[in-house]
């Protein structure tokens, strides 16, 4: 494919190979005050963002909203222990793709079952099993990502180079694109089912302007 060099394609992959989840055990086994959790968080998310030097993991703000919103149990005498920061870590990877709502969807069930040992199945050990499949998965990503870039790489094979070459990189970014769409579509068709099935018994979602709301708060500031 010729949008640069493959040289491209290898930046793209060898990024894969740097996605890594915050383990466990590299959370402090202490309560922490809000500074210290937006600390704890641009410490150990702050490289897999767009634009490390300016992009914000989480505000205080986004945690408010978050708390009042039913997303994030409340904290305790304003600390928060360590599944306060799994959960922060599930929205942050959540945000980019579901809605608040939907966000709240499927993290409720998770945070009145599990939060504070209130199963023999800890909020930690679901954390692990989940994070567990990222290799592989990163794996499938790769090989997906070739696939993809090679057949964007046969397109517009008859324009000239250089118009050729933005023509293959528009391919390229279609097919990512369509394949995010259909997997965002599946996850809302997935969850409105779920949400359908509790409706009888009175658990319905937020009202429709929580997503508002929690991200932008009571003043309409971003969170």
């Amino acid at each position: 494919m010729t949008i640069s060099t493959e040289d491209l394609l290898n930046s793209i992959l060898k990024s894969l190979d740097r996605i890594d989840y915050v383990k466990p055990e590299d959370i402090p086994n202490i309560d922490l005050y809000m500074d210290q959790v937006t600390t704890l968080m641009d410490s150990k998310l702050k490289n897999s963002t767009r634009n490390p030097d300016g992009d914000k993991i989480l505000t205080k703000t986004m945690i408010n909203n978050y708390a009042k919103n039913n997303l994030l149990p409340p904290p305790v005498k304003k600390k928060y222990s360590k599944e306060h920061v799994l959960i922060l870590i599930f929205i942050y990877y959540y945000k980019g793709v579901m809605s608040i709502n939907d966000i709240q969807t499927i993290l409720q069930p998770i945070t009145e079952r599990y939060f504070k040992g209130q199963s023999d199945l800890t909020l930690e050990d679901i954390y692990n099993e989940v994070f567990s499949l990222e290799r592989e998965e990163v794996e499938v990503l790769k090989k997906d990502l070739v696939e993809k870039f090679t057949k964007a790489g046969q397109t517009f094979k008859e324009t000239e180079e250089e118009e050729r070459k933005f023509l293959q990189l528009f391919s390229f970014v279609c097919m990512l694109s369509f394949d995010v769409y259909v997997k965002k579509l599946l996850i809302e068709k997935l969850l409105d089912a779920y949400s359908a099935e509790l409706a009888p018994k009175g658990k319905k979602g937020q009202p429709k302007n929580a997503r508002e709301t929690a991200e932008n708060g009571p003043s309409g500031n971003n969170a």
